[in-house]
């Protein structure tokens, strides 16, 4: 690829010309947002440490939950607990976000959510153990992420400008896989050693870095030239993404790789029956990924150079899904987990293109709206997976379900690609929703 270019206006009076200086390419994640932006600085640091500790707290409520009940569906109906949730206000929290300050709506919605970690804290040193009030939580909980999330990021593109996006996102996305890593393996350490109350405490102290960090942020209030305030509309929102066919193709194209091609749910099954494995195999399995994603973000600096960030997402997620077929092929528990890798590091390249067009190419008053679309596509359709891998490996085999769901994974990305040529010729220098 050609280094990219950027314009630098002459300082001499009269018309200013513009001349093309390449800029130094990048291996390693580019941090210009970081040292540019101070606001964008200490949210991104709240929260990495917030993210860390809610990971910590997610692991302990599940380990209380099985010691209470003995049931692993006790365990599942956890998650059941923050999906609904997630999707009812995601759409909300996002419409919320359009017509109140951004700012004020993250500092209330960390702020129930550092309260709900106090009550875990307070019910487990006064010995308070029942299932009821842990869903109940852990429900909460999702409410204030799903109001909490559009508005944090809708807020990044207030703070930065449109060229350093990209770099933003990969930062984003760096800190959610280092603590979809970290958390749960420090929160066992933890449990271990000091109880569930010590896990939780440790997230009550974690919260702090997100409130301080929301504290000293600006006002984040509707841009004037958005028009008056109005009541939140959900429905404002999906009208919008209506008319706007590239956005609509972001969505559609991670719900190809995350409902065709999701093998999580499959991953106890293959881990017997490909590698004749046990538990720690399926550690591996699940950790795999993360671990690509993590590389991606860290190795990221390269993603700013990229224009066509249409074209990078549809590679992307064909990658995702070859890399997934190339897993259901493999037979060697570090081959597989090297196809997994790779497939974790294609999802973050596409996660940070398509964070980036729903920034640049969404007006500021629907960000908001579309950021809790995001939030329902990125909780709901591996879900969606789960559950479509489960049906088909049970009607077929495991090997039908992976190497399937990988190729039509590819297959459909490729006639998404071919319907809408428009999206592959996306340019950031003129984003076109």
């Amino acid at each position: 690829m050609a280094p990219t270019t950027t314009s630098v206006t002459s300082p001499e009076a009269g018309d200013p010309e513009k001349r093309e200086i390449p800029q130094r390419s990048r291996i390693f994640a580019d941090l210009t947002p970081l040292r540019s932006s101070p606001d964008y600085r200490r949210l991104w640091c709240g929260n990495t440490v917030s993210w860390m500790g809610q990971q910590m707290t997610a692991l302990a409520v599940s380990l209380q939950v099985y010691a209470l009940t003995k049931s692993t569906f006790s365990v599942g109906l956890v998650g059941l607990c923050s999906l609904v949730p997630l999707v009812v206000f995601g759409l909300y929290g996002g419409a919320i976000a359009d017509t109140v300050d951004r700012r004020k709506l993250g500092l209330f919605s960390a702020s129930g959510a550092t309260v709900m970690s106090i009550v875990l804290a307070t019910a487990a040193l006064a010995g308070y153990h029942h299932v009821w009030l842990l869903y109940t939580v852990v429900a909460l909980q999702a409410v204030c992420f799903a109001m909490n999330s559009p508005a944090r990021t809708s807020m990044i593109p207030r703070l930065l400008p449109t060229e350093q996006l990209p770099a933003a996102n990969a930062l984003n996305s760096l800190t959610s896989n280092l603590g979809l890593m970290g958390g749960p393996m420090l929160g066992g350490v933890i449990v271990g050693l000091w109880g569930y109350q010590a896990a939780y405490l440790i997230d009550v102290v974690a919260f702090s870095g997100s409130l301080y960090a929301m504290w000293r942020l600006p006002a984040m209030r509707p841009e004037k030239g958005d028009g008056p305030r109005r009541r939140a509309s959900v429905l404002d929102g999906l009208r919008f993404l209506a008319t706007r066919p590239n956005l609509r193709m972001t969505f559609f194209s991670d719900l190809a790789a995350m409902v065709l091609a999701q093998p999580r749910a499959l991953f106890p099954a293959v881990a017997v029956l490909w590698f004749a494995g046990d538990a720690k195999t399926v550690g591996l399995l699940v950790a795999a990924p993360a671990v690509g994603a993590v590389l991606g973000g860290l190795f990221s600096g390269w993603l700013g150079g990229i224009r066509r960030h249409g074209l990078a997402i549809l590679l992307a997620v064909a990658s995702w899904g070859a890399a997934i077929a190339c897993f259901g092929l493999s037979r060697h528990l570090w081959l597989g987990l090297f196809f997994l890798a790779v497939a974790g590091c294609a999802d973050t390249v596409s996660m940070v293109f398509r964070s980036t067009m729903l920034q640049a190419a969404t007006p500021d008053a629907m960000r908001g709206r579309l950021q809790g679309v995001f939030i329902v596509v990125v909780a709901g359709g591996p879900r969606l997976g789960d559950f479509l891998a489960g049906s088909v490996a049970d009607l077929t085999s495991p090997a039908t379900a992976v190497i399937g769901g990988g190729l039509a994974c590819v297959l459909v990305v490729t006639g998404l690609g071919l319907g809408r040529r428009a999206f592959a010729r996306y340019d950031s220098r003129d984003p076109r929703p």
